[in-house]
């Protein structure tokens, strides 16, 4: 049976993936700001947006879950997605997929200059995945 038919990946299991588009800015904005980190807060307008950090510059604590440690081909470290608590609960039965959309969010993340915004796509979680990620 394929990966498909048994709902098991072949990579390993993750709450979090990204678009191969997702990775390229990731590399830029790597190049130009240093380490980075993800923030999903699912607050109103572009608080429900993915925002992407200075690693560190966004302060995170008992309120927040770190999702992924996601491993960007061509960047040294991981980069740290985390989501609220109170989000998560909400969220804690899909896969979010990171891409990029042509556009400019009015938030404060890092690839707004570069007239782009990273986006969440998702879907449930498969019942392996949910049961393995718990």
């Amino acid at each position: 049976m394929s990966p498909q038919q048994t709902g098991r990946p072949e990579a390993p299991l993750s709450r979090v993936a990204l678009t191969p588009a997702a990775a390229r800015l990731l590399r830029l904005l790597r190049e130009q700001h240093g380490p980075l980190m993800f923030h999903q807060s699912g607050g109103c307008c572009d608080g429900s947006s993915p925002m992407c950090y200075p690693e560190g510059e966004f302060r995170t604590g008992a309120s927040d879950v770190l999702l992924a440690e996601l491993t960007v081909e061509g960047v040294a470290e991981p980069v740290g997605f985390w989501m609220s608590a109170d989000q998560f609960e909400r969220w804690r039965h899909t896969h979010l997929t990171v891409d990029v959309v042509p556009g400019r969010g009015s938030g404060f993340s890092l690839e707004a200059p570069e007239g782009q915004r990273f986006l969440l796509r998702s879907r449930l979680l498969t019942d392996y995945e949910a049961q393995q990620l718990g």
